[in-house]
């Protein structure tokens, strides 16, 4: 393969073309010549003048960079700023060990961009998509005041924490989720193969079925006469509500939902209370504005409702309200004790350390509770299944059982 490199060496810009196995190899051939590569670019050749397909862009747009790789990225690129190396140089170590062709495009574009000059919050704004508005603030703060390996590390911590606080409510909810989809796949099977070899018995024995038998027998019929069409309804049913929960107006119905189902409506005010005072904490202690804190804090809360929260504190507080007051007027979202240990915050000075302690007790309140959801959830799955079998059962049992008792 052949790669069109650009590079540096005393300061001066130098280019050329190799043909080398893989994009690697490039990093170890200019380094020979006792230069420093600042991009690399596979370019033409193929068979008969054809151009090759180019592999690289092909996976680079099948790729998507996860939240655990950014959180990597964030942490080692803040490890090696700490340890003395250049941005530059950092990312041009990042690039070489990064699996991913679609991380590895853009490092390289932030290579290039502050090869240019640019800021590298600048940089970072070019991917919205990769890069969350908290990080791209933190780190034009930490730019500012020249302390951008800790703003860095600031950012992958409260990234992990947010992954790591998803990541077990997501886990607490796989659980009764295959369940409830185990007992609708075995419940279509039994419909498909079972009940048609029952309802033929019930009809050479002409005995007159109960109401609950027919309503089993009668969708019994329509899964096997028209199956395609059963099943393509299932699957438009199903795909229509995850389209509807994509839309504006269905995350708002589907926002205020949650905040009504028993046991989720606690964990989903306490997950939005730790989330919004960890994202305030981390971008007041690395030197954001309150109100800039506030614009990017609506940007990182999901619902609705507590968006509208935090909008609110940002206007009030700009006219010269107090950020507690505002948490305490909403306490059928935010718990009561959010508004209690801001407004210690605020008297004492020490509003991000509050905001700290807001967060950490509110993310082992989550954890706790997510741990305990399968034991409550346990009892109801069993109710359901019970109440599934049982009424299956007592249905195609009373047939028979009227049957043997006219003899």
């Amino acid at each position: 393969m052949k790669y069109k490199y650009t590079a540096t060496k005393e300061g001066e810009t130098i280019e050329g073309v190799v043909e080398v196995e893989d994009r690697y190899e490039v990093y170890g051939e200019v380094t020979k010549l006792g230069a420093t590569v600042v991009s690399v670019e596979e370019v033409g050749g193929g068979i008969g003048g054809l151009k090759t397909i180019n592999i690289d862009a092909v996976n680079q747009f099948l790729s998507r960079v996860k939240q655990q790789e950014k959180i990597i990225f964030t942490h080692n690129l803040s490890a090696m700023l700490s340890a003395g190396l250049t941005i530059s140089r950092s990312l041009d170590v990042i690039e070489r060990q990064s699996k991913n062709p679609k991380l590895q495009s853009v490092v390289r574009s932030l290579k290039d961009d502050i090869g240019k000059g640019d800021e590298f919050n600048v940089a970072l704004k070019k991917f919205p998509n990769i890069f969350p508005p908290i990080m791209i603030a933190m780190v034009r703060a930490g730019e500012e005041s020249g302390k951008l390996a800790e703003a860095l590390n600031t950012v992958s911590a409260q990234m992990e924490r947010t992954y790591n606080l998803q990541k077990k409510i997501k886990g607490a909810m796989i659980y009764p989720a295959i369940i409830v989809f185990a007992l609708f796949v075995v419940g279509v099977l039994m419909m498909i193969f079972i009940v048609p070899v029952l309802t033929a018995t019930f009809e050479e024995l002409g005995v007159e079925l109960p109401t609950s038998t027919k309503i089993i027998v009668g969708i019994s019929n329509f899964l096997v006469n028209y199956t395609v069409l059963a099943l393509g309804s299932i699957a438009a049913v199903v795909g229509g509500f995850v389209y509807a929960l994509k839309t504006p107006t269905g995350k708002r119905v589907w926002n205020t939902v949650i905040l009504y189902i028993p046991m989720i409506k606690t964990i989903v005010r306490e997950a939005n209370a730790a989330r919004t005072a960890r994202t305030l904490a981390s971008l007041l202690s690395s030197g954001v504005q309150v109100i800039g804190a506030f614009e990017i804090t609506e940007d990182v809360i999901q619902n609705h409702h507590f968006k509208a929260v935090i909008a609110e504190a940002k206007e009030k507080v700009q006219k010269g309200a107090q950020m507690s007051d505002v948490f305490s007027e909403h306490e059928h979202l935010y718990p009561p004790l959010v508004g209690e240990l801001i407004a210690v915050g605020e008297e004492t000075g020490k509003l991000p350390d509050m905001l700290v302690e807001v967060a950490q007790f509110y993310e082992g309140e989550v954890e706790q509770k997510t741990k305990n959801m399968s034991t409550f959830i346990e009892p109801f799955l069993m109710l359901l299944v019970g109440g599934a079998v049982g009424f299956f059962a007592v249905s195609m049992i009373t047939p028979i059982y009227s049957v043997s008792t006219g003899f």
